[in-house]
């Protein structure tokens, strides 16, 4: 019997671990991680950052086709750790890269957000994380969906604490890897 011990215990953990689940606070990122705004005009949103001392705008472009932004809203965005701190540093937009609605860009100019997507910003696949200071300057470019939560609030950690001046986020990424594997 000693012998299967070992097979027995690791049977019964695969057995029960799917039971066994940590709870994860999760609210709907529609309502707890993007602002609402009615009528989406860049220059005031930046107003907002800044009379909120927030470090800028952070717009999420994506699309309702889009399998991975579904998934980023399903597994990242809706977690608190990340709606609290994302808000806590800047004002969240979201632009449908296939819209027609209307958004004013930073110099005042009204266009649909399709072609604010393609024109402006060079969106051509979905999701694409933009960070602008609050004059406007686009700060980092993100495509795609992150691997995870952790390297989700990494690239927002990345942008806070102005790492992006120096490196480029994969070095970043790999430093906070790095780091995370000496602590366990």
């Amino acid at each position: 019997m000693r012998k299967f011990a070992p097979v027995f215990i690791a049977a019964l953990v695969l057995l029960v671990s799917p039971l066994i689940s940590v709870a994860v606070e999760t609210r709907d990122p529609a309502e707890h991680f993007f602002h609402p705004s009615f009528e989406l005009d860049l220059r005031e949103e930046l107003q907002t950052a800044r009379d909120e001392g927030k470090k800028g705008l952070f717009i999420m472009f994506d699309n309702a086709e889009c399998p991975w932004c579904a998934k980023m809203k399903a597994t990242i965005l809706n977690q608190v750790r990340v709606q609290d701190y994302f808000r806590k540093h800047f004002i969240i937009l979201e632009v449908d890269t296939e819209g027609s609605d209307m958004i004013t860009d930073f110099n005042g100019k009204q266009l649909r957000h399709k072609d604010f997507s393609l024109k402006h910003n060079r969106v051509r696949a979905t999701p694409v994380f933009l960070f602008f200071d609050t004059n406007g300057k686009q700060l980092v470019k993100y495509t795609g969906a992150t691997r995870n939560l952790n390297e989700f609030m990494w690239l927002g950690e990345f942008v806070v604490d102005d790492h992006y001046k120096s490196k480029r986020f994969a070095v970043y990424k790999r430093e906070r890897k790095k780091a995370a594997q000496n602590k366990s």
